[in-house]
């Protein structure tokens, strides 16, 4: 009754952190290693959203350690050149600097993100959500500051030692890449990222 009444917390809690979590209409462009990964297009961006799916070696400790881990994010981040912890208020809220490499002509993009990390107290769930702050770090020369980024994660643990994560993405780059361009490979980075984290959840 305990397990049952903890899953139906954690779905609450997904559904309503998520606004209008109707409007998406994920389709599958990506499925290999075990990851799956789904683009959506959304009413209020011209950037489809981003949904990943996946079972990894590990638990939730060891996740913690790597997403707290943020000089280390360029180990397993598709295209970070690079991160900076700017600021600690508790080990489940941190802001941090981060800078995305492009290829030529176009402009890195950086970012200001708050990261917030919620654990449910019987280990039912794990969530971290990450959403960029504006104004913490003036913008810096030959760089596109992204005016809108939210990262989400739900983890649950479906068995010892697996975790199953469903990571969703949403961001508006800025700058003049056009969205037709972005859309049609926007599901690289992150199928690249969570190979990569799968390899380190196994270290």
């Amino acid at each position: 009754m305990k397990a049952t009444m903890i899953h139906l917390l954690f779905f609450s809690l997904l559904f309503s952190s998520i606004p209008a979590f109707s409007q998406y209409n994920w389709k599958l462009t990506k499925s290999s290693d075990g990851i799956s990964v789904y683009q959506s297009a959304v009413s209020n961006s011209n950037y489809k959203s981003i949904k990943v799916e996946c079972t990894l070696s590990g638990n939730y400790d060891k996740l913690l350690s790597v997403i707290a881990n943020v000089g280390h994010y360029k180990d397993w981040v598709y295209n970070n050149k690079a991160t900076e912890l700017l600021k600690t208020t508790s080990p489940s809220d941190f802001y941090y600097y981060s800078e995305t490499s492009l290829p030529w002509p176009m402009s890195n993009r950086d970012a200001v993100m708050h990261t917030t990390i919620t654990r449910d107290s019987h280990d039912g769930f794990l969530k971290i959500s990450s959403v960029n702050q504006a104004g913490m770090v003036t913008e810096r020369p030959g760089k596109v500051r992204v005016p809108h980024s939210t990262i989400n994660w739900y983890v649950t643990a479906p068995s010892p030692g697996a975790i199953h994560i469903v990571y969703t993405f949403e961001a508006d780059p800025g700058g003049s890449i056009p969205a037709w361009l972005a859309n049609s490979f926007a599901d690289k980075g992150p199928f690249e990222s969570f190979k990569k984290l799968g390899q380190l959840m196994k270290g």
